[in-house]
């Protein structure tokens, strides 16, 4: 069954640098009425860590990119050789997603089958992996996505706010095609709505200085 009636997909055409990525995500949380897919690419070599990740940490891991933090959690995502996508989930359609296990796994389940559409062979994980890595497709965890070798595909981090629930994702096989994101959309709605916003720049710009500034060595936090 359908997780929505109805979902809005937007492929976002631009290509965005890492702060610009964000802050789209956190526009779409508070002005969406509607459950909306968003799928997009990125400007340059980007890395993300999760909200409550210590950069400190971690920076030297990934050679060769700029760092940004997401507002959801989760581990660091290499985002060069990805297919990022985002759900926006108001709050008036969350009777799915009050858990987050429950819309993790939800979520995560129609993206199997859009992968599976895509002649890419994707499993739930079903149990936690014993390793422990801040890279995250290093270790999945419960309900992450798997290949038939037990290598992670895909996962994702999600964030709750008064206005709904975000879900980052991210799978490690890139594609250009449209197709992908159609097939998600149709495994997530029982209607797909393709929109076409206009984000304001003076609102990203905003959400940039207040949340996303580029990570650098000389901030570390």
């Amino acid at each position: 069954m359908a997780l929505f009636e109805n979902l809005q997909l937007w492929l976002d055409p631009k290509l965005r640098d890492g702060p610009e990525a964000m802050a789209a995500d956190e526009w779409l949380l508070a002005k969406m009425q509607l459950p909306t897919l968003r799928v997009y690419r990125w400007a340059g070599a980007w890395a993300s860590i999760g909200y409550f990740g210590k950069f400190s940490q971690v920076e030297d891991q990934i050679v060769g990119v700029n760092w940004v933090r997401r507002w959801t959690g989760g581990g660091v995502v290499d985002h060069r050789f990805d297919w990022t996508y985002s759900l926006i989930v108001p709050d008036g359609f969350m009777e799915h997603f009050r858990r987050a296990a429950e819309s993790y796994r939800a979520i995560h389940a129609a993206l199997s089958q859009a992968l599976l559409d895509d002649n890419v062979d994707a499993r739930m994980q079903a149990v936690r992996s014993e390793m422990s890595h801040d890279l995250c497709f290093e270790s999945p965890v419960v309900h992450d996505l798997v290949d038939s070798h037990g290598r992670k595909l895909a996962g994702a981090g999600q964030r709750r706010t008064r206005d709904g629930l975000l879900h980052q994702g991210s799978v490690a096989i890139s594609s250009n095609k449209p197709e992908r994101a159609w097939a998600l959309a149709r495994h997530l709605s029982n209607n797909q709505i393709e929109i076409f916003p206009e984000l304001p720049s003076h609102d990203l710009e905003m959400l940039v200085e207040r949340r996303y500034l580029p990570l650098t060595p000389s901030v570390q936090v």
